[in-house]
């Protein structure tokens, strides 16, 4: 069973939430719902949703602000890795998967953006927050920041297969979600020929 993957632009920012929905089911995961929490809760409502978890990519206040709203709302569980949301009701890291209704969506821990960065990987597709963008990458000179470890967490995301979907935390790039085909074409961090060079070009 395929996902559908729905893009929200959160209203006020650069931001992108996301639900995950099993279509068989009406089940649905949530992601980052950042500060305008009703972009996402609009759209569960309209659609007559139940959403079982919502997921944070990393715990920058942009994309978590919006948690406890959402959470009173759906009665969704939070999920997330306790390096970055210490709260969360289910802590995920490297391996997690979560189940929504029929969709298995599996985690990775992508470090370097944050420490607990993850990404969510449904069928076929990458929610990649703040450590992948289109034709960008996310910054590293925050405090807990590695960009030795975002560089090795970029060349795993632009090793999945090229049509993969990637749907980035914020609304950075010439389009709004690309694949890691278009990624590896024109994205000049995925194209650095070592960590040197990558150094360079993202703290130069």
């Amino acid at each position: 069973m395929i996902a559908e993957i729905v893009q929200i632009p959160v209203a006020g920012t650069d931001n992108f939430s996301y639900l995950v929905i099993c279509p068989q089911t009406g089940k649905a995961l949530g992601v980052d719902p950042g500060m305008s929490p009703e972009s996402l809760l609009s759209i569960i409502r309209s659609r007559d949703l139940s959403l079982q978890f919502l997921v944070n990519t990393h715990g920058h206040p942009d994309h978590i602000a919006g948690n406890g709203e959402v959470l009173k709302a759906t009665g969704a569980k939070l999920a997330a890795n306790l390096l970055d949301v210490p709260g969360a009701e289910i802590a995920l890291g490297e391996g997690s998967q979560l189940q929504v209704g029929t969709i298995t969506v599996d985690v990775l821990h992508t470090p370097g953006h944050t420490p607990g960065s993850l990404a969510f990987n449904p069928p076929g597709a990458l929610i990649t927050g703040d450590t992948l963008f289109v034709t960008r990458c996310g910054r590293a000179d925050f405090p807990g920041s590695d960009p030795a470890a975002l560089y090795h967490s970029l060349l795993r995301l632009a090793a999945f297969p090229a049509e993969t979907q990637v749907f980035p935390g914020h609304d950075y790039g010439p389009k709004p979600h690309s694949t890691i085909a278009f990624e590896r074409e024109h994205n000049e961090y995925l194209k650095c020929p070592n960590l040197e060079n990558f150094l360079e070009l993202r703290m130069g």
